[in-house]
């Protein structure tokens, strides 16, 4: 609880202290987020998506927090010393390891609600990113893992991205050969469609900036 306080104390000062410092964004997710499979750190969706937003103008930096092989328990155990680099928001993108390994999906729900909350509680802004079950599981499975992501976000209040890998999981050019993870071009496309959602993200913080101001 302690460690809650402090953190949300943080991220109060944060917006406080000055509205002009670059808005930090922390990718928490897996190796969709880590860039799995990617020769350069840049191609990857941290930097990519950081690149897009400076392009239209955004003073962003985003904090990278992408581990591959995450589950969302894995994520959960590391959310704390993950906050710790004081981001003014974060993007949450788990769920698909779970879905891989056919963890039940009242364990993804339960773990997630927990990771959003707890953000919450930071005083930060956090965007959900939502995965689908791979239909190889069946369709109970199926069901059941891809509404934990609407009902987390109808909980929790938080914006929803439905997909992480809309726009290129069904082309073949803007993947890897795993079929799972996207190439440079593929996350090029990601950013692209995921772009309102992030600038929404950007927009609420300056909203917290310009009220702490007051």
């Amino acid at each position: 609880m302690l460690c809650l306080i402090t953190l949300a104390l943080a991220g109060t000062d944060a917006y406080a202290a000055d509205t002009n410092a670059p808005i930090r964004i922390l990718a928490f997710g897996d190796s969709l987020t880590a860039g799995y499979g990617l020769a350069d750190p840049a191609e990857a969706f941290p930097l990519q998506l950081e690149k897009a937003l400076k392009d239209k103008g955004y003073n962003v930096t985003m904090l990278p927090g992408g581990i591959s092989g995450d589950t969302t328990s894995g994520g959960r155990s590391r959310l704390d010393w993950s906050l710790e680099a004081k981001p003014d928001a974060v993007i949450v993108e788990l769920g698909g390891n779970d879905a891989l390994r056919a963890i039940d999906p009242k364990i993804t729900a339960a773990n997630l609600d927990v990771i959003v909350r707890r953000i919450q509680k930071a005083g930060l802004p956090v965007l959900i990113v939502g995965m689908l079950a791979p239909p190889n599981l069946g369709r109970d499975f199926e069901d059941r893992f891809n509404g934990v992501f609407p009902k987390l976000a109808a909980d929790t209040g938080a914006p929803l991205y439905p997909f992480f890998l809309e726009g290129a999981i069904t082309v073949p050019d803007l993947m890897q050969n795993d079929r799972i993870h996207p190439n440079a071009k593929g996350v090029k496309v990601i950013v692209g469609k995921m772009m309102p959602a992030a600038e929404k993200l950007v927009a609420e913080v300056n909203a917290r900036r310009a009220a702490a101001a007051k």
